[in-house]
This record gives structure tokens, C-alpha cells and sequence, in this order.
């Protein structure tokens, strides 16, 4: 345990049964005056602005945790130790399952069906698409308690629509991440829904254990474009350096979040909720047609 009165961030990993791992808590000292967050890479040091830094990291001084002595630059998959890989539209088909459940809710909440109000409201969500569904009831309702209450409606929603069959993978999604894996390079799993609903997809589809870590916005702080989860995730799999993390997403929100990070590959695909030109606009270095792709790109070395 660290001393008494020092400034640590302590991260409560989980592993399930299957060997894969959920953050069950983030625990903070006090912050000091420092007004970044600055991590080792390789013989510099990297800043991410106290701006867009996770809660949790403001403030701090992270040390990396290295495991063995091989360097990055020579493991199996180039440099990248760490694929962060977005779900609904990347690994999980969408199929109206988002859009249908929010629809719902916020009939439920007084929008009329058909009408241009529900409309305007479905295509801002659409826009934002990869934020935190509690964001983006926020945007919607100015009362906090109808929000929340939305939102609980919406992953009711959910359930009900994945327990109908609502949801598949995105067709050699669960190949490539077994690729990566076989490479040596960890995966995490990140979504904007919250606990409850990621768990519910990761267990309908059987992929529970699939990845070695699975992300949700309360996990880290904040969700997409901020850079929490990718922070958190760097911290809870020890990875020695952020440039070593490739961010792979199909939304604007997903780019921003790998630009942010400092992740060194921001890979963009084009089964998500944003085209190649918006994809590159917000930040991605690369865009391939799914993530069927990402292997090949990944393995190839190419940043």
C-alpha cells in the first residue's frame, strides 16, 4: 500500500472469471499544485493538458509500471501494447438498437412520436454519437432528476431490445480482437453506455472475458471526447507508454479521444456512426472499412 498522506491513484481491478478484468473503482489522494499530468515515454516525458486530464489524474504525477524488459519496439505488433476499441458501430453492429431505445425514452418523457421535435433530438444524438448517453439526456432536459430518470429508462430500453435478438457483432469482430490478442497486444473494450448496459451486450454476445479490460464513463470520470478511458485503461493494464496505445472507433467522439490521450494511433472505421471525412476531421490518422482491417493495419507497424 502507499504511505500514509502521499499523493497516489489507486486503481480496484477485477478479474472475471474468464481472465478478463473491469475496474471496480478509482481511489484519489489529494491533489498537489502541479497543473498536468505528466507520464514517462521512453526518454521524454509526455503532458496531457490539466484541461481535458481525467478528474482523477489532475494534478498527479503517473509512474509507469513496466513488466519485463523487452522493449515496445520489438514486441509482436510493431509498438501499439494496447488496442482501446470502441463497441456499438466498431465491434457491436448498431442496427437502430441506440436509436430505437432513446426514441422510446424520450417518448416516455413527453416528446410526441413522428413529430419534428423527437426528430431534431434523434439527429443531435446521432451527431454526438460515442458520448455518454447520460450527456446527452443532459442536452435534452434541464432538470437533473428527469435526466437520470431517462436515462435509467434508456438502458430498460436497451435490455429489452437486446433481449428481442437486437444485437450481433460486427461480422470478424471477435476475430480480430483474438488476433490482437494473439499479438500481444491488450484490448480494451470502451463504450459511452454505462455499466449495466455494457455488461448486458458483452454477456449477450459471449464476450465476457474477451477483452482484458471493459471501460464505461463512470469507470474513468468522464466518457468520450475527453480522455479518461483511455487514461484509465493505460494505468489499469500497465502500459509503459500512451504513444503505444492505438484508439479504434467509428465516431468523431472516438478520434478525439485517442487525439487527446496522446494515443499514437487514432484508427478510424467506417461501420460507426461517422463518414471518412468527419472521422479524419476530428483527428483519425487512418480510416479502414471495419474492424476486420485493424489487425492487418496494426500488425503491419504502420502509426
Amino acid at each position: 500500500m502507499p504511505p500514509s498522506g502521499s499523493k497516489w491513484l489507486c486503481l480496484l481491478a477485477h478479474a472475471d472469471k474468464h481472465g478478463g478484468v473491469d475496474v471496480g473503482g478509482l481511489f484519489t489522494a489529494p491533489k498537489h499544485g502541479v497543473q498536468q499530468v505528466i507520464a514517462p515515454v521512453g526518454d521524454a516525458r509526455h503532458s496531457v493538458d490539466a484541461e481535458v486530464a481525467p478528474p482523477q489524474l489532475r494534478g498527479m504525477t503517473m509512474t509507469a509500471h513496466t513488466q519485463g524488459t523487452d522493449d515496445a519496439a520489438v514486441r509482436p505488433g510493431g509498438a501499439t501494447q494496447l488496442a482501446v476499441v470502441a463497441m456499438v458501430g466498431t465491434t457491436v453492429v448498431n442496427d437502430g438498437l441506440v436509436e430505437n431505445a432513446l426514441s422510446r425514452t424520450l417518448q416516455g418523457e413527453g416528446i410526441s412520436a413522428g413529430s419534428a421535435q423527437l426528430g431534431s433530438m434523434l439527429a443531435h444524438a446521432s451527431a454526438v454519437s460515442g458520448t455518454p448517453r447520460i450527456d446527452i439526456l443532459r442536452s435534452f432536459f434541464a432538470d437533473d432528476d428527469q435526466a437520470h430518470r431517462a436515462n435509467r429508462a434508456f438502458e430498460l430500453h436497451c435490455d429489452e431490445l437486446i433481449s428481442d435478438g437486437g444485437i450481433l457483432p460486427v461480422p470478424g469482430a471477435e476475430d480480430a480482437l483474438c488476433a490482437l490478442r494473439s499479438a500481444n497486444i491488450q484490448i480494451c473494450l470502451a463504450t459511452g453506455f454505462g455499466r449495466h448496459t455494457q455488461n448486458v451486450l458483452l454477456e449477450s454476445l459471449g464476450w465476457m472475458g474477451l477483452a482484458d479490460l471493459s471501460l464505461c464513463p463512470s469507470d474513468a470520470g468522464r466518457g468520450r471526447p475527453y480522455p479518461d478511458m483511455i487514461l484509465t485503461a493505460v494505468l489499469a493494464l500497465d502500459i509503459d507508454d500512451v504513444r503505444s496505445v492505438a484508439v479504434v472507433g467509428g465516431s468523431v467522439a472516438d478520434m478525439k479521444s485517442g487525439i487527446r490521450a496522446g494515443a499514437g494511433t487514432v484508427l478510424g472505421v467506417l461501420t460507426g456512426a461517422h463518414g471518412d471525412a468527419e472521422l479524419r476531421s476530428a483527428g483519425a490518422r487512418a480510416v479502414v472499412d471495419s474492424i476486420r482491417d485493424v489487425p492487418g493495419y496494426l500488425l503491419a507497424g504502420r502509426r
